[in-house]
């Protein structure tokens, strides 16, 4: 159970796959100019991590392993990731219209994120258990979504400032992902990696 624990506070704070990999840099920029919107995108890619991950883990082992496809995963988990954004993608425009119009072409793009698809690269590659990937996953999509409403939050404080215009919108918003980096980096003597 500790080990459990251990995996899941590493992947929030100390292996973070926004701040320590950079990650899912596309719409963590695009979105976190709103805090709503923010947490609606942290809440999707969470459930988007969670279920790929169970879904990407049955089949990679339960399948591809046993008939020695495992050079399909790729292909696989790119498929996997497709067909459940695009379910959660429905929902959201069903029951959170508003959401929905907020997150505009970047709900979509889940599908190519690249910290999704990491995840269950590194699920792959950590030769984690079931238990393990389940916390893992967890983690990582609150963790996800823990740098994105803490970048809302920063840019929200920003509108009331004047940053330099040279930089633009998008080069304070890598300088404060570097800096919030820096900060979570300071986990990392709490926490194994």
């Amino acid at each position: 159970m500790k080990t459990l624990i251990l995996i899941f506070f590493a992947s929030v704070l100390t292996n973070n796959i926004a701040l320590t990999y950079f990650l899912g840099m596309c719409p963590f920029i695009a979105i976190s100019k709103n805090t709503k919107a923010a947490s609606g995108m942290g809440m999707a890619v969470t459930y988007v991590m969670v279920i790929t991950a169970i879904v990407n883990y049955t089949i990679y082992t339960f399948v591809l392993i046993p008939m020695g496809l495992e050079y399909l995963a790729f292909l696989i988990f790119i498929i996997v990731i497709a067909g459940i954004v695009q379910v959660l993608e429905m929902l959201v425009e069903r029951f959170f219209p508003v959401l929905y119009t907020s997150f505009g072409i970047f709900l979509p793009l889940i599908t190519v994120n690249c910290a999704i698809l990491g995840l269950s690269l590194f699920m792959i590659l950590r030769d984690y258990s079931f238990l393990q990937m389940i916390f893992y996953s967890l983690g990582s999509g609150l963790g996800w979504w823990l740098a994105i409403a803490a970048m809302a939050g920063l840019r929200r404080m920003l509108m009331l400032s004047e940053p330099l215009a040279s930089l633009g919108d998008a080069g304070i918003t890598v300088i404060l992902a570097g800096f919030m980096a820096l900060s979570f980096f300071g986990f990392s003597g709490i926490l194994p990696a």
